[in-house]
């Protein structure tokens, strides 16, 4: 097999997939495609639970299932594992390295060593590819990172066992086997993306996830300042921001690049329609941006009324009304 070529990508399991999939021949996959197929894009405000002591909201589909769901629709055949002893699961990751496979792992970004202190929260969902060792340093290709680094095994076993939500527990996966991938899987795999995150987002029950959970966090925005105080209130709304543009649940970024998804949509299925689509989601992007802005003006203590937390609020629910126009028109178009 060819030597690894490490990806950046804009966010770590969109990389890895696309890096996993192009070692193994799938030379057609793109960022924006795998995150589509694999309907990567979601809304979720996680009830009774906290993230770094802050509301848990994710931009994103569970960790791992954009990988799955991708392999799954081009028939690619993959192997996943969780240990619950460590040394069995840095073991099995020589073993593999050993025979020339270079494995996906789920990791804890707290304690990379090569993350900037200000990017290392305790955040157990983040992406890389173990490609290599040399002596006791295992080769990372990070897909978020410019180039490949190496660290020690027992940083490596640190990130992997990191402990709290989420927790790796060792996580690891890669392909298996991969046949040649025809025009129809390619087709068949958007139309099934483009269903399950229209589902996603406009027919979940209950009011905390999809466009309905945009609309259930401006409420609570809302009532933030006076039941919280206004330091703690800003603090909440700047979880929100490292949620949404630092930690990798995307936010606006997820936006643009699910727009993207759907020109490069378009283009696969002939049908411009998508692209419409497409300057909707773009829109929603902006609007998510324009929303963090006004968000870390409150956490840096430049706005502190409440008619600045009824902003926040209001912009939510702009959001929530354009996204759902969005995957309601696409829910319509016939693929």
């Amino acid at each position: 097999m060819s030597e690894f070529i490490h990806h950046q990508t804009a966010h770590c399991e969109n990389g890895v997939t696309v890096s996993l999939l192009k070692h193994h021949g799938v030379d057609f996959i793109s960022e924006p495609l795998a995150f589509g197929m694999g309907s990567g894009l979601f809304y979720i405000h996680i009830p009774f639970m906290t993230v770094n002591n802050g509301p848990a909201i994710s931009f994103r589909t569970m960790p791992g299932a954009i990988f799955k769901r991708t392999c799954k629709a081009l028939d690619v055949k993959v192997e996943r594992k969780k240990f619950k002893d460590s040394k069995d699961a840095m073991a099995f990751l020589d073993a593999k390295l050993a025979q020339g496979i270079q494995v996906g792992c789920q990791v804890g970004v707290f304690h990379l060593p090569y993350f900037p202190k200000e990017y290392r929260f305790h955040f157990n969902a983040h992406n890389l590819i173990v490609f290599g060792k040399e002596g006791d340093r295992y080769l990372v290709s990070d897909p978020v990172m410019e180039v490949t680094t190496s660290i020690s095994a027992e940083e490596l076993e640190k990130v992997r066992f990191a402990k709290g939500a989420l927790a790796p527990r060792g996580h690891l996966y890669y392909p298996v086997e991969v046949h040649k991938i025809t025009t129809e899987q390619i087709q068949n795999g958007i139309r099934k993306g483009i269903k399950r995150n229209c589902r996603d987002m406009l027919n979940i029950p209950g009011s905390v996830a999809g466009v309905k959970g945009i609309v259930h966090t401006s409420k609570k925005i809302r009532g933030w300042r006076e039941k919280l105080g206004p330091r703690q209130a800003g603090l909440y709304l700047g979880q929100i921001v490292r949620m949404q543009e630092e930690i990798g649940t995307g936010g606006g970024g997820f936006r643009f690049l699910y727009a993207a998804f759907l020109e490069e949509a378009a283009a696969i299925m002939q049908n411009d329609e998508l692209l419409r689509v497409s300057e909707k989601m773009t829109k929603a992007g902006d609007l998510w941006r324009d929303s963090a802005l006004q968000m870390s003006g409150i956490y840096k203590g430049r706005l502190t009324e409440q008619k600045d937390f009824e902003a926040c609020a209001d912009l939510l629910v702009e959001i929530s009304a354009v996204e759902k126009d969005a995957f309601k028109d696409l829910s319509k178009i016939k693929l």
